[in-house]
Protein backbone atom coordinates (compact mmCIF):
# COMPACT_ATOMS: atom_id res chain seq x y z
CA UNK A 1 0.00 0.00 0.00
CA UNK A 2 1.39 3.34 -0.58
CA UNK A 3 2.05 5.68 2.27
CA UNK A 4 -1.28 7.66 2.81
CA UNK A 5 -0.25 11.41 4.50
CA UNK A 6 -2.83 12.97 6.08
CA UNK A 7 -4.37 15.82 4.27
CA UNK A 8 -7.00 18.69 5.21
CA UNK A 9 -10.16 18.01 7.01
CA UNK A 10 -13.23 20.31 6.63
CA UNK A 11 -13.48 20.51 10.55
CA UNK A 12 -15.31 23.33 12.52
CA UNK A 13 -13.87 26.98 12.60
CA UNK A 14 -13.17 26.65 16.22
CA UNK A 15 -10.91 23.15 16.91
CA UNK A 16 -8.12 22.35 15.72
CA UNK A 17 -6.83 19.82 13.64
CA UNK A 18 -3.49 17.50 14.54
CA UNK A 19 -2.44 16.10 10.64
CA UNK A 20 -0.18 13.06 11.21
CA UNK A 21 0.47 10.22 9.20
CA UNK A 22 -2.59 8.03 8.40
CA UNK A 23 -2.08 4.63 10.19
CA UNK A 24 -0.58 1.77 8.23
CA UNK A 25 -3.71 -0.55 7.82
CA UNK A 26 -6.21 2.76 6.76
CA UNK A 27 -7.09 1.20 3.58
CA UNK A 28 -7.33 -2.14 5.25
CA UNK A 29 -11.03 -3.31 3.39
CA UNK A 30 -13.79 -3.41 6.27
CA UNK A 31 -16.52 -3.79 3.87
CA UNK A 32 -20.09 -4.90 5.73
CA UNK A 33 -21.57 -8.40 4.82
CA UNK A 34 -20.03 -11.23 3.17
CA UNK A 35 -16.78 -10.47 0.99
CA UNK A 36 -17.14 -10.03 -2.57
CA UNK A 37 -13.90 -9.63 -4.87
CA UNK A 38 -12.66 -6.32 -6.08
CA UNK A 39 -14.20 -5.63 -9.59
CA UNK A 40 -15.29 -3.16 -12.17
CA UNK A 41 -18.50 -2.40 -13.18
CA UNK A 42 -18.32 -2.02 -16.69
CA UNK A 43 -21.84 -1.53 -17.56
CA UNK A 44 -22.58 1.23 -15.46
CA UNK A 45 -22.26 5.09 -16.69
CA UNK A 46 -18.34 7.08 -16.41
CA UNK A 47 -18.86 9.90 -13.72
CA UNK A 48 -17.03 11.74 -16.24
CA UNK A 49 -19.22 11.28 -19.24
CA UNK A 50 -22.30 11.97 -17.40
CA UNK A 51 -20.99 15.43 -16.48
CA UNK A 52 -18.90 16.19 -19.75
CA UNK A 53 -21.52 19.24 -20.57
CA UNK A 54 -21.25 20.96 -16.72
CA UNK A 55 -17.52 20.18 -15.84
CA UNK A 56 -14.39 18.06 -15.17
CA UNK A 57 -14.37 15.22 -12.92
CA UNK A 58 -11.15 14.26 -10.71
CA UNK A 59 -9.96 12.27 -8.12
CA UNK A 60 -6.99 12.31 -6.23
CA UNK A 61 -4.42 9.30 -6.82
CA UNK A 62 -1.17 7.96 -5.85
CA UNK A 63 1.10 6.61 -8.02
CA UNK A 64 0.26 2.80 -7.07
CA UNK A 65 -2.88 3.08 -8.56
CA UNK A 66 -1.80 3.72 -12.01
CA UNK A 67 -1.90 -0.13 -12.50
CA UNK A 68 -3.78 -3.03 -11.77
CA UNK A 69 -7.36 -3.00 -11.26
CA UNK A 70 -8.18 0.18 -9.37
CA UNK A 71 -6.64 2.04 -12.47
CA UNK A 72 -9.38 1.19 -14.46
CA UNK A 73 -11.78 2.46 -11.76
CA UNK A 74 -9.78 6.01 -12.79
CA UNK A 75 -9.81 4.91 -16.37
CA UNK A 76 -13.22 4.21 -16.16
CA UNK A 77 -14.78 7.55 -14.36
CA UNK A 78 -12.56 10.45 -14.23
CA UNK A 79 -10.96 12.81 -16.82
CA UNK A 80 -8.74 14.49 -13.97
CA UNK A 81 -6.62 13.94 -11.64
CA UNK A 82 -4.72 15.45 -8.67
CA UNK A 83 -1.70 13.92 -6.47
CA UNK A 84 -2.77 13.13 -3.66
CA UNK A 85 0.51 13.03 -1.29
CA UNK A 86 3.68 12.64 -4.62
CA UNK A 87 3.83 16.52 -5.51
CA UNK A 88 3.71 18.20 -2.13
CA UNK A 89 7.20 20.04 -1.69
CA UNK A 90 8.46 17.00 0.80
CA UNK A 91 7.50 14.38 -1.56
CA UNK A 92 9.34 16.35 -4.48
CA UNK A 93 12.62 18.38 -2.54
CA UNK A 94 13.02 16.63 0.21
CA UNK A 95 16.36 18.20 0.83
CA UNK A 96 17.44 21.72 -0.40
CA UNK A 97 18.52 21.02 -4.45
CA UNK A 98 17.42 17.21 -4.15
CA UNK A 99 14.61 16.85 -6.28
CA UNK A 100 12.65 13.72 -6.52
CA UNK A 101 10.29 13.75 -9.82
CA UNK A 102 9.71 10.09 -9.82
CA UNK A 103 6.57 9.64 -8.15
CA UNK A 104 5.54 13.14 -9.61
CA UNK A 105 6.52 12.18 -13.53
CA UNK A 106 4.80 8.45 -13.31
CA UNK A 107 1.10 10.25 -12.38
CA UNK A 108 2.23 12.59 -15.86
CA UNK A 109 2.87 9.78 -17.49
CA UNK A 110 -0.74 8.16 -16.72
CA UNK A 111 -2.95 11.17 -16.74
CA UNK A 112 -1.08 11.58 -20.49
CA UNK A 113 -1.59 7.76 -21.72
CA UNK A 114 -5.23 7.93 -20.87
CA UNK A 115 -6.03 11.52 -22.10
CA UNK A 116 -6.52 12.96 -18.90
CA UNK A 117 -6.18 16.58 -17.52
CA UNK A 118 -3.61 16.44 -14.19
CA UNK A 119 -4.02 19.55 -11.45
CA UNK A 120 -1.19 19.88 -9.09
CA UNK A 121 -1.15 20.14 -5.29
CA UNK A 122 0.44 22.28 -4.04
CA UNK A 123 3.46 24.30 -4.48
CA UNK A 124 3.03 25.89 -1.25
CA UNK A 125 1.81 24.36 2.67
CA UNK A 126 2.43 24.85 6.07
CA UNK A 127 2.02 20.91 5.91
CA UNK A 128 4.22 18.52 4.46
CA UNK A 129 6.93 20.95 3.81
CA UNK A 130 10.73 19.93 4.64
CA UNK A 131 12.25 21.39 8.12
CA UNK A 132 15.32 22.66 5.90
CA UNK A 133 13.15 25.84 4.04
CA UNK A 134 12.45 27.20 8.03
CA UNK A 135 16.52 27.18 9.12
CA UNK A 136 18.83 29.76 8.70
CA UNK A 137 22.50 29.17 6.82
CA UNK A 138 23.42 27.95 9.94
CA UNK A 139 20.58 25.43 10.61
CA UNK A 140 19.10 27.69 13.31
CA UNK A 141 15.42 27.61 13.31
CA UNK A 142 14.16 30.50 11.41
CA UNK A 143 10.99 31.79 13.75
CA UNK A 144 13.24 31.18 17.14
CA UNK A 145 15.57 34.47 15.20
CA UNK A 146 15.50 37.53 17.29
CA UNK A 147 17.56 40.03 16.20
CA UNK A 148 15.38 42.76 13.41
CA UNK A 149 18.50 42.61 10.78
CA UNK A 150 18.47 38.34 10.71
CA UNK A 151 14.81 38.15 10.58
CA UNK A 152 14.96 39.74 7.80
CA UNK A 153 18.26 37.90 6.17
CA UNK A 154 15.87 35.24 6.85
CA UNK A 155 12.88 36.13 5.26
CA UNK A 156 15.09 36.93 1.98
CA UNK A 157 16.21 33.34 2.19
CA UNK A 158 13.17 31.66 2.67
CA UNK A 159 11.62 33.71 -0.40
CA UNK A 160 14.57 32.68 -2.45
CA UNK A 161 14.42 28.88 -1.76
CA UNK A 162 10.55 29.26 -2.13
CA UNK A 163 11.25 30.92 -5.48
CA UNK A 164 13.62 28.16 -6.78
CA UNK A 165 11.16 25.17 -5.77
CA UNK A 166 8.62 27.31 -7.89
CA UNK A 167 10.65 27.61 -10.77
CA UNK A 168 12.07 24.15 -10.90
CA UNK A 169 8.73 22.50 -10.55
CA UNK A 170 6.44 25.29 -12.37
CA UNK A 171 9.21 24.56 -15.52
CA UNK A 172 9.30 21.32 -15.19
CA UNK A 173 5.77 20.44 -15.57
CA UNK A 174 3.99 23.32 -17.18
CA UNK A 175 3.42 21.51 -21.02
CA UNK A 176 1.79 18.79 -18.89
CA UNK A 177 -0.27 20.68 -16.03
CA UNK A 178 -2.40 23.68 -16.43
CA UNK A 179 -4.08 23.86 -13.23
CA UNK A 180 -2.08 24.24 -10.06
CA UNK A 181 -2.63 24.54 -6.48
CA UNK A 182 -0.01 27.18 -5.43
CA UNK A 183 -0.61 28.01 -2.04
CA UNK A 184 -3.14 25.79 0.43
CA UNK A 185 -4.30 26.40 3.82
CA UNK A 186 -3.66 29.85 4.71
CA UNK A 187 -6.56 30.69 6.69
CA UNK A 188 -7.12 30.25 9.97
CA UNK A 189 -9.50 32.25 11.52
CA UNK A 190 -8.79 31.97 15.22
CA UNK A 191 -5.49 32.95 14.48
CA UNK A 192 -3.81 37.06 14.31
CA UNK A 193 -5.98 38.55 11.05
CA UNK A 194 -7.44 35.11 10.22
CA UNK A 195 -3.81 34.29 8.62
CA UNK A 196 -2.79 30.49 9.71
CA UNK A 197 0.60 31.29 12.38
CA UNK A 198 2.42 29.21 10.60
CA UNK A 199 6.35 29.54 9.63
CA UNK A 200 5.43 30.83 6.15
CA UNK A 201 3.67 33.99 7.90
CA UNK A 202 5.32 34.21 10.48
CA UNK A 203 8.78 34.88 8.79
CA UNK A 204 7.55 36.64 5.55
CA UNK A 205 3.87 37.92 6.57
CA UNK A 206 1.80 37.69 3.42
CA UNK A 207 4.72 37.96 1.02
CA UNK A 208 4.89 34.39 0.60
CA UNK A 209 1.66 33.91 -1.19
CA UNK A 210 2.44 37.05 -3.76
CA UNK A 211 5.64 35.20 -4.12
CA UNK A 212 4.39 32.44 -4.88
CA UNK A 213 1.76 33.33 -7.11
CA UNK A 214 4.18 35.60 -9.20
CA UNK A 215 6.98 33.07 -9.71
CA UNK A 216 4.25 30.76 -10.48
CA UNK A 217 3.06 32.84 -13.44
CA UNK A 218 6.02 33.85 -15.00
CA UNK A 219 7.81 30.32 -14.82
CA UNK A 220 4.38 28.99 -16.21
CA UNK A 221 3.31 31.69 -18.44
CA UNK A 222 -0.52 32.96 -18.47
CA UNK A 223 -1.17 29.36 -20.05
CA UNK A 224 -1.69 27.91 -16.83
CA UNK A 225 -4.88 28.69 -14.38
CA UNK A 226 -3.73 29.14 -10.62
CA UNK A 227 -5.74 28.64 -7.57
CA UNK A 228 -5.54 29.37 -3.57
CA UNK A 229 -6.84 26.31 -1.76
CA UNK A 230 -8.37 25.86 1.50
CA UNK A 231 -11.59 23.97 3.30
CA UNK A 232 -14.17 24.93 4.85
CA UNK A 233 -14.57 27.97 2.73
CA UNK A 234 -18.46 28.23 3.13
CA UNK A 235 -18.01 29.18 6.95
CA UNK A 236 -18.41 32.70 6.82
CA UNK A 237 -15.71 33.93 8.90
CA UNK A 238 -13.13 31.76 7.01
CA UNK A 239 -14.92 32.73 3.72
CA UNK A 240 -14.68 36.70 4.25
CA UNK A 241 -11.30 36.42 5.58
CA UNK A 242 -9.94 34.50 2.65
CA UNK A 243 -12.01 37.00 0.54
CA UNK A 244 -10.41 39.51 1.76
CA UNK A 245 -6.69 38.49 1.25
CA UNK A 246 -7.63 37.41 -2.22
CA UNK A 247 -9.35 40.64 -2.73
CA UNK A 248 -6.29 42.84 -1.86
CA UNK A 249 -3.92 40.72 -3.76
CA UNK A 250 -5.73 40.80 -7.23
CA UNK A 251 -5.77 44.76 -6.52
CA UNK A 252 -2.23 44.46 -5.97
CA UNK A 253 -1.96 42.62 -9.23
CA UNK A 254 -1.17 39.08 -7.97
CA UNK A 255 -1.80 36.29 -10.25
CA UNK A 256 -4.94 34.62 -8.86
CA UNK A 257 -7.24 32.55 -11.24
CA UNK A 258 -9.41 30.83 -9.09
CA UNK A 259 -10.32 29.41 -5.57
CA UNK A 260 -9.90 25.63 -4.50
CA UNK A 261 -12.72 24.80 -2.28
CA UNK A 262 -11.54 21.56 -0.94
CA UNK A 263 -15.00 20.40 0.50
CA UNK A 264 -14.22 18.09 3.25
CA UNK A 265 -18.23 17.34 4.38
CA UNK A 266 -20.19 15.13 6.54
CA UNK A 267 -23.61 13.57 6.04
CA UNK A 268 -24.80 16.42 8.27
CA UNK A 269 -23.16 19.41 7.57
CA UNK A 270 -22.37 21.96 6.32
CA UNK A 271 -25.60 23.14 4.32
CA UNK A 272 -25.69 22.70 0.16
CA UNK A 273 -26.63 26.83 0.26
CA UNK A 274 -23.69 27.47 2.00
CA UNK A 275 -20.75 25.83 0.21
CA UNK A 276 -22.51 27.65 -3.20
CA UNK A 277 -22.84 31.11 -1.49
CA UNK A 278 -19.23 31.20 -1.04
CA UNK A 279 -18.90 30.02 -4.39
CA UNK A 280 -20.82 32.72 -6.08
CA UNK A 281 -19.21 35.44 -3.57
CA UNK A 282 -15.62 34.58 -5.26
CA UNK A 283 -17.31 34.17 -9.04
CA UNK A 284 -18.03 38.11 -8.03
CA UNK A 285 -14.28 38.83 -7.90
CA UNK A 286 -14.35 37.04 -11.25
CA UNK A 287 -12.46 33.86 -10.26
CA UNK A 288 -12.42 30.38 -11.35
CA UNK A 289 -14.39 27.40 -8.51
CA UNK A 290 -13.10 23.98 -8.23
CA UNK A 291 -14.16 21.83 -5.91
CA UNK A 292 -10.72 20.17 -4.99
CA UNK A 293 -11.21 17.42 -2.69
CA UNK A 294 -14.36 16.06 -1.89
CA UNK A 295 -15.87 13.01 0.23
CA UNK A 296 -18.70 12.75 2.94
CA UNK A 297 -18.13 11.67 6.02
CA UNK A 298 -20.60 9.01 7.13
CA UNK A 299 -19.62 10.35 10.91
CA UNK A 300 -20.42 14.52 12.66
CA UNK A 301 -17.03 15.95 13.21
CA UNK A 302 -17.40 16.05 16.71
CA UNK A 303 -18.18 12.16 16.92
CA UNK A 304 -15.52 9.36 17.57
CA UNK A 305 -17.67 6.33 17.16
CA UNK A 306 -17.52 3.68 14.60
CA UNK A 307 -19.78 1.52 13.05
CA UNK A 308 -16.98 -1.06 11.99
CA UNK A 309 -18.59 -3.89 9.23
CA UNK A 310 -22.11 -2.55 10.22
CA UNK A 311 -22.61 0.93 8.31
CA UNK A 312 -26.89 0.93 8.89
CA UNK A 313 -28.25 1.43 5.51
CA UNK A 314 -29.94 4.19 6.54
CA UNK A 315 -26.60 5.75 6.88
CA UNK A 316 -26.55 5.07 2.86
CA UNK A 317 -29.47 5.83 1.79
CA UNK A 318 -28.49 10.09 3.90
CA UNK A 319 -25.59 10.08 1.94
CA UNK A 320 -26.95 9.21 -0.94
CA UNK A 321 -29.27 11.94 -1.04
CA UNK A 322 -26.78 14.19 0.59
CA UNK A 323 -24.07 13.81 -2.81
CA UNK A 324 -27.66 14.24 -5.24
CA UNK A 325 -28.08 17.44 -3.47
CA UNK A 326 -24.70 18.61 -3.83
CA UNK A 327 -24.48 17.65 -7.08
CA UNK A 328 -27.87 18.96 -8.45
CA UNK A 329 -26.52 22.73 -7.06
CA UNK A 330 -23.16 22.13 -8.47
CA UNK A 331 -24.53 21.28 -11.93
CA UNK A 332 -27.23 24.50 -11.70
CA UNK A 333 -23.83 26.52 -11.03
CA UNK A 334 -21.77 25.27 -13.78
CA UNK A 335 -20.93 28.63 -15.00
CA UNK A 336 -18.87 29.10 -12.25
CA UNK A 337 -17.51 25.59 -11.42
CA UNK A 338 -15.02 24.25 -14.07
CA UNK A 339 -14.31 20.81 -11.91
CA UNK A 340 -15.55 18.91 -9.18
CA UNK A 341 -12.56 16.90 -7.73
CA UNK A 342 -13.11 13.39 -5.05
CA UNK A 343 -10.09 13.11 -2.81
CA UNK A 344 -10.00 9.57 -3.87
CA UNK A 345 -12.26 7.03 -5.49
CA UNK A 346 -12.52 4.33 -3.35
CA UNK A 347 -13.76 4.01 0.12
CA UNK A 348 -10.77 1.29 0.65
CA UNK A 349 -8.45 4.04 0.52
CA UNK A 350 -9.34 7.10 2.01
CA UNK A 351 -7.59 9.26 4.29
CA UNK A 352 -10.92 9.21 6.86
CA UNK A 353 -10.18 5.63 7.77
CA UNK A 354 -7.51 6.91 9.77
CA UNK A 355 -8.27 10.66 10.29
CA UNK A 356 -8.99 12.12 12.58
CA UNK A 357 -9.35 8.10 14.51
CA UNK A 358 -8.83 5.24 13.00
CA UNK A 359 -12.44 3.68 12.04
CA UNK A 360 -14.23 2.48 8.95
CA UNK A 361 -15.62 5.18 6.99
CA UNK A 362 -17.64 5.42 3.77
CA UNK A 363 -16.69 8.88 2.13
CA UNK A 364 -16.92 8.06 -1.76
CA UNK A 365 -18.81 6.84 -4.57
CA UNK A 366 -17.53 3.29 -4.44
CA UNK A 367 -16.75 1.08 -2.31
CA UNK A 368 -13.98 -1.10 -0.95
CA UNK A 369 -14.70 -3.77 -3.74
CA UNK A 370 -14.91 -1.01 -6.22
CA UNK A 371 -18.34 -1.20 -6.94
CA UNK A 372 -21.22 1.99 -7.13
CA UNK A 373 -22.42 3.04 -3.96
CA UNK A 374 -26.12 4.09 -3.67
CA UNK A 375 -24.52 7.72 -3.68
CA UNK A 376 -22.99 7.21 -7.09
CA UNK A 377 -26.48 6.36 -8.68
CA UNK A 378 -27.96 9.33 -6.81
CA UNK A 379 -25.06 11.65 -8.39
CA UNK A 380 -26.13 10.20 -11.91
CA UNK A 381 -29.54 10.76 -11.01
CA UNK A 382 -29.05 14.11 -10.54
CA UNK A 383 -27.22 14.95 -13.88
CA UNK A 384 -30.70 14.70 -15.62
CA UNK A 385 -32.54 17.38 -15.77
CA UNK A 386 -35.38 17.84 -13.53
CA UNK A 387 -39.08 17.40 -14.63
Amino acid sequence: MEENTVEEKNEPEDESTNKGDIIEDAGKDFSPGKPVEPSIEEDIPSLAEVFSDYFSIGAAIEPGHTTGLIAELYKKHVNMLVAENSMKPEAIQPTEGNFTWGAADRLVQFAKENGMELRFHTLVWHNQTPDWFFRDNEGKPMIEETDPKKREENKKLLLKRLEEHIRAVVSRYKDDIKSWDVVNEVIEPSDPDGMRNSPWYQITGTEFIETAFRTAREAGGNDIKLYINDYGTDAPAKRDYLYNLVKEMLEKGVPIDGVGHQTHIDIFSPPVSRIIESMKKFAGLGLDNIVTELDMSIYAWNNRSDYGNNIPEHIFDTQARRYQELFEAFKENKDIISAVVFWGITDKYSWLNGFPVRRTNAPLLFDRNYHAKPSFWAVIGSSEPKQ
